[in-house]
C-alpha cells in the first residue's frame, strides 16, 4: 500500500567514485584539497520518507557514513548493480536487524542479485551460524514499479559499459548513478523531472561512465529543474567546476541534502 510523505529528502551519504577522493597515495591537488566538499566517500543515497529510511546502495563505507549522519532505521535497500563500490557495505546492516528486530528487504535485478549472494554467500546460507550476519529478504525486480517502504519506485535501466545498471525514479526524482549511455526508452522515463542525479565521473571519456559534458547534454535533452552531478573523481575540484555549470545543475557532495517536497499519494 502507498503511502503519504510530507516530507521527503535524500541524503547524499557518498558522491565519490570507486576508491574514494582522496585516493590512496595519490598526491593531486584535489586530493590534498582542504574543502570538505572535495572529500567523498563512496557513492550512495539515503531517501527520507516521514520516519522511513531507504538506502540506495551499501557501499564500503556505508558504516561510517552511517554514524556520521546518524542513520538510526532502515526499512529497504535498493542496488543500483552489484560492482564492489555499491555493495561490500552490506554486512554493516546487521545492527538495524538487532535494533528494529526484523529482517531487512533488498532490492536488485537477477543479475545483481546473483553476484550479492555469491559475495556474500555466508549471509544466504540457510545453515545454522554461532555468529550474526545479515537478515535479509531478497527480491527481484525487473522494469516494474516497485512498492518500497510505501513508496511506488520505478527502475529504470542504463548503459555501464558492456553491462547494465539502474536508476530509480521516485515521484519527480530520479536517482542515477554508474551510467555510459541511457537508451531512448529509459529517457522517456526521466521526463518532467524535478531532481535528477546523473553520473559526472570527468572530463576525459570513459568506457563505463559519463563525462561532466556528456551529462550537461542529457540535462539540456530533460531539461529537469534541478541536476546534481554525483560519482566524482579527484580530476574534478568542487568550486572549480562549479563556477562552470549552469544554474539549475549543482554538484553532489557528501552531506547535502535535498528537499524533495511531498511524496506519495
Amino acid at each position: 500500500m502507498l503511502e503519504y510523505f510530507e516530507h521527503a529528502s535524500i541524503l547524499v551519504l557518498g558522491s565519490g567514485t570507486s576508491v574514494g577522493v582522496p585516493m590512496i597515495g595519490c598526491g593531486c591537488k584535489v586530493c590534498h584539497s582542504a574543502d570538505s566538499r572535495d572529500k567523498r566517500l563512496r557513492p550512495s543515497v539515503l531517501l527520507r520518507l516521514g520516519d522511513k529510511r531507504v538506502l540506495i546502495d551499501s557501499a564500503p563505507d556505508f558504516r561510517y557514513q552511517a554514524l556520521r549522519y546518524h542513520i538510526d532505521r532502515l526499512d529497504a535497500i535498493l542496488y543500483t548493480h552489484s560492482h564492489a563500490d555499491h555493495i561490500l557495505g552490506l554486512d554493516d546492516v546487521r545492527p538495524f536487524n538487532f535494533m528494529q528486530k526484523n529482517d531487512i528487504p533488498i532490492y536488485a535485478s537477477a543479475d545483481a542479485l546473483h553476484t550479492i549472494r555469491r559475495t556474500f554467500q555466508y549471509v544466504f546460507d540457510e545453515g545454522p551460524s554461532e555468529s550474526s550476519r545479515p537478515r535479509l529478504t531478497a527480491n527481484v525486480f525487473d522494469s516494474a514499479p516497485l512498492q518500497v517502504a510505501g513508496v511506488e519506485i520505478q527502475p529504470i535501466k542504463v548503459n555501464h559499459g558492456k553491462g547494465v545498471a539502474h536508476g530509480f525514479r521516485f515521484g519527480d526524482c530520479a536517482y542515477l548513478t554508474d551510467h555510459s549511455g541511457i537508451p531512448p526508452a529509459s529517457m522517456e522515463m526521466l521526463q518532467g523531472l524535478d531532481v535528477l542525479f546523473l553520473d559526472a565521473l570527468r572530463h576525459n571519456p570513459h568506457p563505463t561512465h559519463s563525462t561532466v559534458e556528456e551529462s550537461l547534454c542529457t540535462v539540456e535533452k530533460l531539461k529537469p529543474k534541478r541536476a546534481f552531478f554525483t560519482h566524482i573523481s579527484h580530476d574534478l575540484m568542487h568550486a572549480t567546476l562549479a563556477q562552470r555549470l549552469p544554474p539549475n545543475v549543482q554538484i553532489a557532495y557528501d552531506g547535502l541534502e535535498i528537499a524533495i517536497g511531498r511524496l506519495g499519494v
